[in-house]
């Protein structure tokens, strides 16, 4: 469920806000509730959009959750690991200086 929230926990909660508010108050609190979260879900969409925009090329698939700081290193690693191969660096060979012998 939403935010990990079983069946159980979302009925104990329906029953506090019913003695917390009142039954004949808890509709209009449950109409505002929702318009609260509509809001919020418009916000976050509109900001999201405005990010996409603003990064420009290359974030066309971002997520919100992609922002969390070790997912976008992640993505952005595998990203360029998939672009260019790696290659093993050369050691350098070793050499005996003449005036040490």
């Amino acid at each position: 469920m939403f935010f990990d929230i079983g069946a159980g926990e979302l009925l104990g909660l329906a029953l506090l806000a019913m003695v917390l508010v009142g039954p004949e108050r808890l509709p209009k609190v449950a109409v505002e509730a929702a318009k609260w979260v509509k809001k919020i879900r418009d916000l976050s969409q509109v900001a999201t959009a405005e990010l996409k925009e603003n990064l420009g090329p290359g974030f066309e698939n971002l997520q919100p959750k992609d922002l969390h700081p070790k997912t976008f290193v992640k993505k952005q690693l595998a990203d360029l690991m998939e672009e260019q191969p790696v290659s093993k660096p050369k050691r350098p060979e070793a050499r005996i200086d003449p005036d040490l012998i």
